[in-house]
């Protein structure tokens, strides 16, 4: 596992998670519930791993939401913070743009 989303996944654990600002409305006009993304992280696979953002540690997962579907999260920590893990933006990946596993860019 990478170390930005073993971090995250310990955050988690312990109820420390903020969904941005940003991602809030985002995520009402997808559909996609909040307590989905954070109930999938212990079952989520890195993507890809961006450890010197510049916004801090970040890191897109693939998990799936109550119904299996495929959920593409970024999650954060803000740079020269320790805490709390951050749902920075959630969607459905696109099938036209992601390989049949939704892992790899087409």
């Amino acid at each position: 596992m990478h170390s930005t989303f073993e971090r995250i996944c310990a955050l988690v654990k312990i109820r420390k998670v903020r969904v941005s600002a940003h991602c809030y409305a985002r995520l009402v006009k997808r559909g996609i519930l909040a307590t989905e993304i954070v109930a999938g992280t212990d079952q989520g696979a890195v993507i890809e791993d961006y450890p010197e953002a510049h916004i801090g540690p970040s890191v897109l997962v693939l998990q799936k939401d109550a119904q299996e579907r495929p959920l593409h999260v970024v999650w954060g920590i803000e740079k020269d913070t320790t805490e709390p893990a951050v749902i920075v933006t959630a969607y459905n990946p696109d099938p036209a743009l992601w390989g049949s596993d939704f892992r790899s860019r087409k």
